[in-house]
């Protein structure tokens, strides 16, 4: 169980590159998440998106781990706290999303004009590249996950 652990929380200490796709996935998902925890940017909340995924079919618990995986991943992303587990749960949080969500059946671009019935798969296929990268290569440089690697015992 040690080697796993040990495994999981090691990166490259002097990527920047990984450092770099940490901190903008991070970024970019953190937003998505204030808007379904704490209602910012013009999104519902917590009580309300949990409500909304519900009304959608989707069980309450799995609306709650959408939240967290938009939510808390990034923050701990940021601070590079179990990256490779955050980057995971974006990964599936946001495939699931692009699948699940209707995204790939309005092709490829942004809905950038409006002339869409939808958004379409672009973004997705970014976060879920960035967290693939994360997911096999670490968090990179300033990573709290360095630290916590010492610790581990073989």
């Amino acid at each position: 169980m040690n080697a796993f652990l040990k495994k999981f929380f090691a990166t490259d200490t002097n990527s920047w590159a990984l450092l770099i796709v940490r901190l903008a996935l991070a970024i970019v998902v953190l937003p998505h998440g204030m808007q379904k925890a704490l209602g910012m940017y013009g999104g519902y909340g917590f009580e309300a998106t949990v409500g909304f995924f519900s009304s959608m079919g989707i069980p309450a618990v799995l609306g709650v781990m959408v939240i967290l995986a938009e939510f808390v991943a990034p923050i701990l992303l940021i601070l590079g706290v179990g990256s490779r587990f955050m980057a995971f749960s974006i990964f599936l949080t946001l495939g699931g999303a692009m699948f699940l969500g209707g995204h790939v059946q309005h092709g490829f671009f942004m809905n950038w004009f409006g002339n869409q019935a939808g958004e379409g798969m672009e973004y997705f296929i970014l976060i879920i590249g960035m967290s693939l990268g994360l997911i096999f290569g670490g968090a990179g440089k300033y990573a709290l996950d360095t630290v916590i690697g010492k610790y581990i015992r073989e």
